[in-house]
């Protein structure tokens, strides 16, 4: 049953003693602590060791003449295109501006997402050029899945966010695409969205489509876009990564500073190796957008695993990449800024107890990590090459499950249940009481897609697996879906804008 249908509310006398299941919320509040399996003296050695490889090693930011001048006169040392930063500049420069956390403004305000401090946002997967779900197989992915996927992520009610690439739509030209996945999520959903990265003009196309739902002025004091700037490790950025991140800057849009690591090819096969890299790595993004802007919201990104030490293909779900994301958590907080990691990582090639086992595994990972927004929540499978829709479905019951486990223990004079022990007392049941009268829909998560009936019923309903039910699920809720309300003068001035965009060049694969 859909959570929009379990929430709907009783009319009349039961309504004044049933007590509802809550409306899920724009995003997740943390109730439990944080965790750091390092001490404050062990992650004040990476923070070191972090700064010398900015000082002594450095990092390269390729073909950017503009972020080497930039960086020069901020007071870095520069070799060709190898900054080196004095120890403790880049921190300093974050801390002096970067926003401890800040709001990604959606167009529907209730959807709204406070991103950093004690703030949960779970965001769809991103990147995936093929699509796989029971009935088609693996295949590329089009721009239909890729409205599918956004409808899915707006139908969720444990999905905070739109995202950005969710699948690659191979059929449009390369070069065009984008515009197509901006519509698509202001289109058919009213989250927060992120936007393109690929070309520096492909980020001013989704600020200038923001503005034209939003304001320019609106935008210009306001994030309403989020955008993934990955750094090209070991060490170094590239100049489509800096374009793109430059453009947001300028625009006082945020960015997620993302080391892309795996661990034992782009980094040292241990985590304080990784973590001290890593940190560097961020470092030097974040200050750089810093210098373009002053409170330009940032992210520290974290994208960790490892890698098979028998064939060199990158693992997931470890402990060792649990233990990375932990430590580069534990930084983000010590240095003042919002943290990017986690998701449902997993190498499995469909939605089996694979796919299960790992995803799980980083899904914990990422609640005791401590992340504030969590790419990749729903749909990974095959390494983050393969988008699945039964997948999406499957890990989307697993984010409801995260908000629970993450907003902690109810201590209320209700929690306490008090009365109810009262009311039955010594060797009777509970199931008629007053209390579990008013809480019983709201006491426990009730999975959508997980079977909890007996072994008889579940044959009776067809022996169906977790995948099956998660298929049917999927479809039943794009064959309910419903577009939200979009302006219509709003929605034909991005059309043309896109139209008169597309007809100014030539369609390219590149």
């Amino acid at each position: 049953m859909m959570a929009r249908e379990r929430r709907r509310r009783r009319r009349g006398a039961e309504e004044s003693v049933v007590q509802e299941a809550p409306r899920a919320p724009a995003y997740i509040k943390r109730k439990i602590p944080h965790y750091s399996i390092l001490s404050d003296h062990e992650l004040s050695i990476i923070e070191e060791n972090a700064d010398t490889i900015l000082e002594e090693v450095g990092i390269v930011f390729s073909e950017d003449q503009e972020a080497l001048d930039i960086l020069s006169s901020a007071g870095a040392s520069i070799d060709g295109e190898r900054v080196r930063f004095p120890r403790g500049m880049c921190r300093k420069i974050i801390q002096d501006s970067a926003p401890k956390e800040f709001t990604q403004h959606a167009r529907n305000p209730e959807r709204s997402v406070v991103i950093g401090g004690d703030n949960m946002v779970l965001v769809p997967a991103y990147g995936p050029p093929f699509v796989h779900s029971l009935d088609e197989g693996r295949r590329y992915a089009t721009i239909e899945d890729f409205r599918n996927f956004v409808k899915l992520a707006y139908m969720s009610d444990n999905l905070h966010h739109s995202g950005g690439t969710i699948c690659e739509p191979v059929d449009l030209p390369v070069n065009k695409r984008h515009f197509d996945m901006v519509y698509s999520h202001i289109k058919y959903s009213d989250k927060a969205f992120m936007g393109s990265v690929t070309a520096a003009e492909r980020a001013q196309d989704s600020v200038n489509m923001a503005k034209i739902v939003f304001g320019d002025e609106f935008v210009d004091n306001n994030c309403v876009l989020i955008s993934l700037i990955n750094a090209s490790s070991p060490m170094a950025f590239d100049a489509t990564m800096l374009g793109a991140l430059k453009v947001y800057a300028r625009n006082n849009q945020a960015t997620v500073v993302t080391p892309f690591i795996v661990a034992g090819a782009m980094a040292p096969v241990t985590a304080a190796g990784v973590a001290a890299q890593s940190l560097a790595e961020g470092l030097a993004g974040m200050a750089l957008a810093q210098l373009i802007r002053p409170g330009a919201p940032v992210v520290y990104g974290n994208f960790v695993t490892a890698m098979s030490m028998k064939s060199g293909a990158p693992t997931f779900g470890t402990p060792e990449a649990g233990h990375m994301m932990n430590i580069a958590g534990a930084l983000a907080r010590r240095l003042g800024v919002p943290f990017r990691s986690g998701g449902g990582f997993n190498g499995a090639k469909m939605p089996d107890a694979q796919a299960g086992y790992e995803a799980a595994n980083t899904m914990q990972a990422t609640i005791n990590s401590s992340v504030n927004f969590n790419l990749h929540t729903a749909g990974w499978l095959e390494g983050g090459l393969c988008m699945s829709y039964e997948k999406f479905v499957m890990d989307a019951d697993q984010a409801g499950m995260m908000r629970v486990s993450v907003e902690g223990v109810d201590m209320t004079e209700n929690g306490q249940a008090m009365d109810a022990i009262h009311e039955v007392g010594p060797q009777s049941h509970f199931l008629g009481c007053e209390h579990t009268k008013k809480n019983y829909k709201a006491a426990f998560y009730m999975s959508d897609v997980f079977d909890d009936n007996s072994f008889e019923q579940w044959v009776e309903d067809g022996s169906r697996d977790t995948a099956m039910i998660a298929n049917e699920k999927y479809k039943k809720m794009l064959s309910e879906y419903e577009l939200p309300p979009l302006d219509q003068a709003i929605d034909e001035a991005l059309l043309a804008y896109i139209e008169e965009r597309k007809d100014s060049f030539e369609d390219s694969n590149i």
